[in-house]
């Protein structure tokens, strides 16, 4: 059989084969949700016949990128990608849904041919657009396809993405729209009766409406998303539980019954015996397309996955930015000068804000490399999932907002990120009381805690600015999500005893490694970000009257036990100071690794225990019990 070229319009054989395709894979989702006695069977049957059409004539012979947003349709993407031989039909039918089993009930990146991993609907899309805008970036002239439900629609973050590619002329993506006008518990018109046509054409989109089930038809609609100068969606009209005798009259009534419900086994049975048995000569047709009309093969899944925190030596790093002591510096500005340096070295480092680029010093390199400097406008959620797309896509991108913003609003779409494995770089400004001013909605004291369960995730606070430039440059050049937290005001560099900056141009970062900043026998002082200056502050003062030792820690993920070990065995007690509550950051992890290693000390946690108003920052460190007064106030209450 021909494969079909872009602008042809299909032949009787050609559709014969679609039908024959379709109608095997529709066979594998009844299969495969009845066995399991769960899954989407609904959607997955509407949805079919669309990509059927993709991957027989397309993916298949390109390799181009897809990303189903929609990913509870599981069923009907593995039956596609058996179809294909990417995977075993008979393997996907019988564990499904199984413990141990890579065929998971939302689409994974363990499988063969899934290149991102969704579930939590609008997800998927901004992950989309990241694969599209990368190909732009790459000057390559691949299109990137996407589908997305009609009910997935509700979500906010599509609207952003709808947004983004319009500002950035994604004109390679093309979106598909399963108009099935069913949602989970009822239909489109009674849970949320939106106007997909018209808001796709608010947002300057090249809008198709076409029949799903017909493939001529939506051969068509694809065949002039490639002439377009816009992203182009194409909304299918189509029917839930399609090709199936006992779900296509309840789809038809707009009724939700076969969304989330498997087919009883009887009902399984007869249609699998019935309507939607594969002939001998069905089966040969499809035998015969694997073998000599597929030719693009996806990698194997265990490539995809990169170990973390692995070092990516083809990054090159340049030389630290180091400022002299005495030098008072906001870690933003740090990050910034890094960024820039980073960027002017390597053509793959992205960086991406949400309308706050002055803020935390991303303008300075969006001034040199407009190109590789994205903008999304109010849409955290975007950024983050678009991050993780692009990150996939082989560049290395930067997502910086504020703590508040990017460890609440994204915290889902990190989370999927994590999930996928993906190479995101977040970078979190304004965080803690060091916002100042702003007042509690801005002053994030919980933000690390967002990250902590994460298992895929690396969270760093630097101390100064000069650790800082060393922390970007680390998390650059090695592999992995992280949450870098900083703070607002402006702070001296952190110094050795003898003057000289602590993190000066030979300090090596190595994530899980602690910085023994002062020496001492009486107390341990275990500081985190901005607060290891206050920590060394008092500590100098009060050298002539309490041996204290200072332990910066950046990684309070990762406690570095052997030093943490030997300082409280010697000193006995141990105060722990942070911008950030005590139940979800260093203190959390430092209590509750003493209590596992039976260690014996006298414990006392300065952290942030209540919000806070408006203020200058030293006033509401001050406020808050954590500022040079109150720890000074611990240590000689604590001796």
């Amino acid at each position: 059989m021909n494969i079909p070229k872009i602008g042809e319009p299909l032949n009787n054989e050609q559709v014969s084969f679609l039908n024959t395709l379709s109608k095997s894979c529709r066979n594998a989702i009844i299969a495969m949700t009845a066995q399991s006695q769960s899954g989407h069977p609904g959607g997955s049957c509407s949805m079919i016949d669309f990509l059927a059409l993709l991957y027989a004539f397309i993916i298949s012979q390109t390799g181009e990128d897809l990303v189903v947003s929609n990913g509870h349709t599981s069923p009907a993407v593995y039956s596609i990608l058996a179809e294909m031989g990417y995977i075993g039909r008979d393997d996907v039918i019988k564990k499904f849904r199984k413990v141990g089993e890579i065929y998971e009930g939302h689409i994974t990146r363990h499988v063969p041919g899934i290149h991102y991993g969704t579930g939590p609907l609008g997800v998927g899309v901004s992950a989309g657009t990241g694969f599209a805008m990368g190909e732009k970036l790459n000057k390559k002239n691949r299109r990137v396809f996407m589908t997305v439900g009609d009910g997935e629609s509700d979500e906010g973050q599509v609207y952003e993405m709808m947004h983004f590619a319009n500002k950035y002329k994604l004109d390679n993506l093309t979106l598909f729209v399963d108009y099935n006008e069913v949602q989970l518990t009822d239909s489109l018109e009674k849970v949320m009766p939106i106007k997909i046509k018209a808001i796709f054409e608010s947002a300057n989109w090249n809008v198709i409406e076409a029949n799903g089930h017909d493939y001529n038809d939506m051969w068509k609609a694809i065949s002039a998303s490639y002439s377009s100068k816009k992203p182009t969606v194409i909304i299918g009209h189509t029917v839930m539980g399609k090709g199936v005798s006992f779900m296509e009259p309840d789809g038809l009534a707009h009724k939700s019954t076969w969304h989330g419900n498997a087919p009883k086994p009887e009902q399984a049975e007869k249609e699998l015996s019935g309507p939607l048995k594969m002939t001998d000569e069905e089966v040969k047709i499809l035998d015969a397309f694997r073998k000599n009309n597929v030719v693009w093969k996806p990698k194997d899944p265990e490539k995809y996955f990169i170990k973390s925190l692995k070092p990516m030596s083809e990054v090159k790093t340049g030389k630290p930015i180091v400022l002299p002591a005495g030098t008072k510096a906001d870690c933003r500005s740090a990050y910034g000068k890094a960024l820039l340096d980073l960027a002017k070295l390597n053509e793959n480092i992205v960086a991406i804000t949400a309308d706050l680029s002055g803020s935390v010093k991303t303008d300075t390199m969006g001034k040199e490399f407009p190109e590789r400097h994205l903008d999304v406008g109010i849409a955290e959620q975007h950024m983050i999932s678009l991050a993780g797309g692009l990150s996939l896509g082989g560049f290395i991108p930067f997502a910086s907002t504020f703590g508040a913003f990017i460890s609440s609003r994204a915290k889902d779409q990190a989370r999927v990120n994590d999930i996928n494995r993906t190479n995101v770089k977040m970078v979190a400004t304004h965080c803690g009381l060091s916002v100042g001013e702003d007042g509690p909605t801005h002053q994030a004291i919980d933000d690390s805690g967002s990250f902590f369960g994460f298992f895929n995730t690396f969270v760093l606070e630097p101390a100064d600015a000069n650790q800082t430039d060393h922390i970007i440059r680390y998390i650059a050049s090695h592999y992995g999500n992280f949450y870098v937290r900083m703070g607002r005001h402006k702070f001296e560099v952190i110094t050795k005893e003898d003057g000289t900056p602590f993190y000066d141009e030979n300090y090596k970062m190595e994530y899980g490694k602690a910085d023994l900043i002062r020496n001492g026998k009486a107390i341990t002082i275990v500081a985190s970000g901005s607060m290891v200056s206050i920590a060394v502050q008092v500590a100098d003062k009060l050298k002539n009257e309490v041996s204290a030792e200072v332990i910066a820690v950046s990684s309070p993920k990762a406690i570095d036990e052997k030093m943490l070990v030997a300082s409280l065995k010697k000193t006995g007690k141990v105060i722990t100071i942070e911008d950030h509550n005590p139940y979800t950051g260093l203190a959390s992890q430092l209590d509750s690794f003493i209590a596992k290693n039976g260690i014996q000390a006298k414990v006392e946690n300065l952290a942030v225990r209540e919000y806070q108003l408006s203020g200058q920052v030293m006033e509401l460190y001050e406020s808050a019990g954590i500022g040079p007064v109150a720890l000074e106030k611990a240590v000689k209450a604590m001796i």
